[in-house]
């Protein structure tokens, strides 16, 4: 009799399991919207919990917050910086070696000069005031020491180009401590997922946007993510363009001081995080194609995929490094 007991128990507390429920938030942040989804056995909501996790990372690290610290670091009212601040300090500096100097978070009062960042028309941007600026441009001459940031007074940080991607990682691993294993965090096209889309039984389907100089969306390349992150950065939205209609990137040449002349619309990176996909889109934006297969041939746990145009100004793509067809 107990052990009929025993299994009516088990066969009711078995049938009461509740599906994994398919929980989607979207909202604003970053100047651009988040979408996320994920399973959740318990059908828990963690909207609240998002954003307040976004609301730390952006008064650590948005130069578009007066108060944030790194606004304060650059009006050199602080040097102490939280840890969402050195995790992407620690991040920068490796691809800043690796990219020898491309990649430069000190670069943001030049990209300011040019009217491309958070401080419009800060700068004129007269060959004088640029080789002024330059001057204090140079990651290498920035350090952090116990929790303290060391730099010349008159240098800028920004980590614009990299902060987007750490806060979709912030998400993403928020919900892997909380036992979740499929997901998508997506931030303005850019994207960390793992397991599958439960609906499909696949992988995460996602586009790659087309480089509309028009402002519409559309897509003409869809890949299948799973356990990776994808981050996309592209010129054809914040570009100037010359006398002669040659077009300028957003994308500052670290070197110079100077936009890039480029005819590369856009770079997809492939890569196990977001806040790396994120840094080396930027990177490869400067680096060009040629310089960029050279690199990929040390680095080939990174996917890449061009969108440019050739001589013609036919547009034409480029896969590396088995990135998805």
């Amino acid at each position: 009799m107990k052990k009929s007991v025993v299994f009516v128990i088990f066969i009711a507390l078995f049938s009461c399991k509740q599906e994994p429920k398919n929980i989607k938030l979207s909202g604003p942040i970053f100047g651009t919207g988040y979408n996320i989804q994920y399973y959740s056995e318990d059908n828990t909501n963690y909207q609240k919990q998002f954003d307040s996790l976004f609301n730390v990372v952006n008064q650590s690290l948005s130069t578009y917050l007066p108060e944030s610290d790194i606004s304060k670091l650059n009006r050199n009212e602080i040097t102490k910086v939280d840890e969402h601040f050195k995790n992407v300090f620690k991040a920068s500096k490796i691809i800043y070696r690796q990219t020898e100097g491309v990649f430069d978070p000190t670069i943001g009062n030049v990209v300011n000069a040019w009217n491309f960042g958070a401080e419009k028309n800060k700068f004129l941007t007269d060959s004088t005031t640029i080789d002024s600026l330059m001057r204090y441009v140079g990651f290498n001459r920035v350090g952090l020491v116990d929790g303290d940031i060391q730099k010349n007074k008159a240098s800028y940080l920004e980590f614009n180009a990299i902060a987007k991607g750490y806060g979709i990682d912030v998400i993403a691993n928020y919900l892997q401590s909380k036992g979740i294993d499929n997901y998508l965090v997506d931030i303005g096209g850019d994207m960390r997922v793992a397991g599958i889309n439960l609906e499909s039984k696949k992988g995460w389907t996602v586009g790659i946007d087309d480089p509309n100089f028009d402002g519409t969306q559309s897509y003409s390349k869809v890949v299948t993510l799973k356990d990776e992150a994808l981050a996309t950065s592209g010129t054809y939205r914040k570009f100037k363009t010359d006398d002669n209609g040659n077009r300028y990137a957003h994308i500052i040449n670290t070197k110079t001081g100077y936009p890039s002349k480029t005819n590369i619309l856009s770079v997809s990176v492939i890569a196990e995080d977001c806040m790396t996909a994120d840094g080396f889109a930027t990177a490869f934006q400067a680096m060009g194609i040629k310089k960029v297969e050279e690199f990929l041939e040390r680095h080939q746990e990174l996917k890449v995929y061009f969108i440019y145009e050739d001589d013609n100004k036919t547009l034409k793509t480029l896969t590396l490094n088995n990135f998805p067809e």
